[in-house]
């Protein structure tokens, strides 16, 4: 019987030959990710479990990013950045990326497919929801709670249940008024919140490999919205052309058999689809944009790591160029990375900085920012009775800041749009 791409992976990953749906194996990982809100809980209890002489398994292969609550005057946030400061410098963890420095690279997800960590064949587990991110590789990437994380950081191994596999197929040409974003919310309004429970996500279709890495991040990262253990893609020639880019010569590409058992099929034209949002407070509350355009905001925002790459900025500026922001609207570029290639980038001659500027938006430093909440004083944090449209990943009540804002998940592209009109607006009014 032929397995499917995530099986094959955790196949590789504990030296079987051959694994099926609902057996229990041990995975050797390949690198652990954590960040400012996990990574001390994750310290705290591996020095508890492991001992006052607790090794890493393996200090290369763990990699710390801070960036969720940190351009923070709370002394709490503080802490736990100080926390993993600590931790890095008696430990010799060299991928520490410290914030205030020049190695602070933002937001963990972007960050680890810049810095070379995604690598096509391999294990990644973070332990952040969002780590099926890096799925978009060709790779295992899943989010674990700190035990898991404490226990991969003292063995480099977790053991884990084989997923079963469900299969979305876009068909076609993707029109320029679609994205990912609206591929994903589509699935989530079809299958909801809870319809991908412990199952790997696997996406497929030319309108997916005409998709650039960026994009294919966007649907991989919210797989997990959906419930799913990991959203993996094949790795294809634009993979192959990211990761050697980065350096990657070794790795290895894997791909579903004819015959791998799926535990449900979905099939999409992507002509037929329209651009949609997810209503407050759920990400499957799925509507068309067409349906609930007129919608009085307060706020926008583009950035996260779902919103904030470059592909994503280049789309909202190319309805937002000549035109002014009639309600607040905030730009947070995911990366330091993305943050300096929009000095850089250019739409007929003006870089995409300029544009967010001329057109009247807030520009915000590289990291998550609002789409957690956070502190009270964080950048484009939401406010009692706001009334937001955003290209991050949850919508749930307070997930942006107040518990009684209410929050719209769309693509870079409605935002922008709605952003000009002060209300929820279909970009095909715009291209």
């Amino acid at each position: 019987m032929g397995m499917t791409i995530t099986e094959k992976i955790m196949a590789k990953s504990a030296g079987k030959k051959n694994i099926s749906i609902g057996e229990s194996i041990w995975l050797n990982v390949d690198t652990l990710m954590t960040h400012d809100v996990c990574g001390p809980p994750v310290i705290g209890i591996w020095k508890n479990e492991f001992g006052e002489k607790a090794k890493i398994w393996n200090k290369d292969k763990l990699v710390i990013f801070p960036d969720h609550y940190i351009f923070t005057a709370n002394k709490h946030a503080n802490r736990n950045v100080d926390i993993l400061r600590q931790f890095a410098k008696e430990n010799d963890v060299d991928n520490y990326y410290d914030v205030g420095t020049d190695r602070y690279k933002g937001v963990c997800h972007v960050a680890l497919a810049e810095e070379g960590y995604n690598v096509p064949g391999n294990v990644l587990i973070g332990t952040d929801s969002n780590t099926c991110t890096s799925g978009a590789f060709g790779m295992f990437a899943t989010g674990v709670g700190n035990t898991d994380g404490a226990f991969i950081m003292g063995t480099g191994k977790i053991w884990e249940k084989v997923p079963e596999s469900m299969k979305f197929t876009f068909n076609g040409e993707l029109p320029e008024y679609l994205t990912a974003k609206d591929l994903i919310l589509t699935i989530l309004g079809d299958i909801t919140t809870d319809g991908a429970t412990y199952r790997a996500m696997e996406f497929d279709g030319s309108g997916v490999f005409s998709l650039n890495m960026d994009e294919r991040m966007t649907l991989t990262n919210m797989a997990i919205e959906a419930g799913g253990m990991n959203g993996i893609i094949a790795a294809d020639s634009v993979t192959e052309e990211y990761v050697k880019s980065k350096g990657i010569t070794d790795y290895e590409i894997f791909n579903s058999d004819n015959d791998a058992i799926y535990h449900s099929k979905y099939n999409y034209d992507v002509s037929k689809l329209e651009p949609v949002v997810a209503k407050p407070h759920s990400p499957d509350n799925k509507d068309t944009v067409r349906n609930v355009a007129g919608t009085k905001l307060t706020k926008c925002y583009i950035g996260s790591c779902t919103g904030g790459k470059l592909s994503d900025f280049k789309m909202a500026a190319k309805i937002l160029i000549g035109n002014k922001v009639k309600i607040p609207t905030f730009i947070v570029p995911a990366s330091t990375q993305v943050a300096k290639e929009l000095a850089e980038e250019t739409i007929d001659g003006v870089s995409l900085i300029d544009i967010f500027k001329n057109s009247g938006c807030d520009i915000g430093q590289s990291s998550c920012a609002a789409c957690l909440g956070g502190p009270d004083d964080t950048f484009g944090r939401s406010v009692d009775k706001d009334v937001v449209i955003s290209t991050t990943n949850r919508n749930f009540p307070g997930r942006m800041g107040s518990k009684k804002s209410e929050v719209y998940l769309a693509s870079p592209l409605t935002v922008a749009a709605s952003a000009i009109n002060g209300v929820i607006t279909d970009p095909r009014d715009f291209l």
